[in-house]
């Protein structure tokens, strides 16, 4: 597993991810929409916290910038 988020792909992740749990913890958002929320913000904020995503490896996209050599 390499990485393939960059750091911009990473910090939004993490920021929606986070927005989302408290959302449903704030009572927000209710029932199926809730517990919709709170698993797409926990699997936003594991993929932010272990940069790799797997819906982007099956593409091919890689948001990293690219090492200079």
């Amino acid at each position: 597993m390499t990485n393939n988020i960059g750091s911009f792909d990473r910090g939004l992740r993490a920021i929606v991810g986070i927005v989302l749990i408290a959302l449903y913890f704030m009572g927000t958002v209710s029932g199926t929409n809730g517990m919709l929320a709170l698993i797409a913000g926990g699997v936003l904020l594991v993929t932010a916290a272990i940069g790799w995503c797997p819906p982007y490896a099956l593409v091919g996209i890689n948001t990293c910038t690219p090492k200079k050599s």
